[in-house]
């Protein structure tokens, strides 16, 4: 059995005979800690690398490294990513057919992988579970690890089984990964995956080669008018909050460009991101899901056209921009009207018991497919477009495995009862305190007349010796 600096040095000639020089950022230092079976939990700034420290150890590593991902397009992109390194690397998830997830299932069992991308859901399915037992596990991964915690931004309920899962598979090494993590936040990593002791390895969240930039901007044309003074210089990603503003924006603007938000069919919003990603289009408009699991990485610009709710949402979408690691511009586009339009997502972000349970009402008698996703939509939110409690409620189903189905597909059904957690009241107001807190860090940072990247860096609790010089505060003075 090989020692960690045998393990490491076969990494480094592997990379070479695959034209990579050197580690980037603490690559090294996360792999040497997985190599001697450490816990580790990294934080490392978005398109710096995260997942080579875990292909890495599939590269060289015997048996299977195991990757927990939230979204199926990360899973998919990192699996042919990981496939073009010389991996034996796989992804099993719901989109699958029944015959190629039984195919991989088999593959599994058969040891025939050395990387294996799922979701948290899939430690459920007995299938999955006997498939992975002849399988000795080089190391456990949890990617976005931020998913894991009720005061992040991104909360998914089952990451929370994590560390029981991990136990389940007997405590091999672990490796948490994320990008966008406060201190409490850490902690509550820390504390739901149960690995004890667990090294903190963190290259911080700064991205020197990125301008954050805010104009104010009065009205939708304002914007517009503010947007046509960019000078733009290669593949762009505006953001936007509302579907109703990003349609607005798409009929002024003159120029080609592509759209990508909720509303829009499946094969639409397929279509729109192959033609972004491949470079048939520079432009495209986009609600934030867009970018997700999306490594493309000459984007040279990240434009909001409407505030994001928290300072982890803006650091983690600006983030999208140079990982190539030259130089990309971020603009916010803020009119102080956005402000209020944020206040109301945040209510929408986290319904009510009685809506909630009137939701869950109608997909349990069938109404809900009756009607399909605009249909039920329009019952309940009478036509307001903006409000989007009905699709808060749906992920938060599927996410606690309350339903399976789409509801696009009208085949959506219900699998157990609401988690109590869901229609606690005191939960919810929790919740709501919170995301209202950080929309005000939010607007604090709109406002700051100092350097724009020591306050994102002061919030995630960095110190930062010296100011950015590229944000538009910094160029000010």
């Amino acid at each position: 059995m090989q020692n960690a600096s045998e393990l490491l040095q076969r990494l480094k000639e592997k990379m070479n005979a695959l034209g990579y020089s050197h580690f980037r950022g603490g690559q090294e230092q996360v792999l040497q800690s997985a190599f001697m079976g450490q816990h580790s939990l990294v934080l490392m700034p978005t398109g710096m690398g995260k997942s080579f420290c875990y292909q890495g150890v599939a590269l060289v590593k015997p048996g299977l490294v195991v990757v927990v991902s939230p979204l199926i397009a990360l899973m998919r992109d990192q699996a042919s990513k990981a496939q073009k390194l010389g991996i034996s690397a796989g992804d099993i998830h719901s989109l699958l057919s029944q015959d190629e997830r039984e195919k991989r299932y088999q593959k599994l069992k058969e040891q025939k992988y050395q990387l294996i991308f799922v979701s948290p859901e899939r430690f459920r399915v007995p299938e999955f579970l006997e498939a992975l037992k002849p399988n000795q596990i080089s190391l456990f991964a949890v990617d976005e690890a931020h998913c894991i915690s009720e005061w992040g931004h991104d909360f998914r309920p089952e990451f929370t089984r994590m560390g029981e899962v991990w136990e389940s598979l007997k405590k091999p090494p672990l490796m948490a990964l994320t990008a966008t993590a406060t201190p409490d936040v850490q902690a509550d990593i820390i504390k739901h995956l149960r690995a004890h002791p667990i090294q903190t390895i963190s290259q911080g969240f700064l991205r020197t080669n990125l301008s954050l930039n805010i104009l104010e901007c009065y009205s939708l044309e304002g914007k517009l008018e503010a947007f046509k003074k960019i000078k733009l210089q290669g593949p762009t990603i505006i953001y936007f909050s509302l579907i109703s503003t990003l349609e607005k924006f798409s009929e002024m603007l003159e120029i080609e460009h592509v759209t990508y938000h909720s509303q829009m069919k499946r094969s639409l919003r397929n279509g729109a991101q192959r033609v972004f990603l491949n470079g048939e289009v520079d432009l495209i408009l986009a609600t934030p899901a867009f970018g997700l699991g999306i490594d493309k990485q000459n984007i040279r610009h990240v434009i909001h056209a409407e505030v994001p709710g928290s300072i982890e949402a803006y650091y983690q979408e600006v983030g999208r921009a140079g990982r190539d690691g030259l130089q990309a511009e971020t603009f916010l586009l803020y009119d102080e009207d956005d402000i209020s339009i944020q206040m109301e997502f945040v209510k929408w972000a986290n319904p009510d018991v009685e809506f909630i349970r009137t939701v869950f009402m109608l997909i349990k008698d069938g109404t809900a497919n009756a009607l399909g996703l605009q249909g039920l939509r329009e019952r309940l939110l009478f036509k307001n477009k903006k409000d989007f409690r009905l699709e808060t409620v749906l992920n938060l189903f599927d996410r606690w495995s309350v339903t399976e189905g789409d509801l696009e597909d009208r085949n959506i059904r219900i699998l157990k009862d609401i988690p109590n957690q869901l229609i606690d009241s005191t939960v919810i107001d929790r919740q709501l305190k919170n995301d209202q807190m950080k929309l005000l860090k939010m607007v604090q940072f709109l406002n700051a007349k100092s350097c724009r990247v020591k306050h994102i860096m002061e919030y995630f609790s960095v110190s930062l010796e010296k100011e950015c010089g590229l944000c538009d505060n910094c160029k000010a003075t």
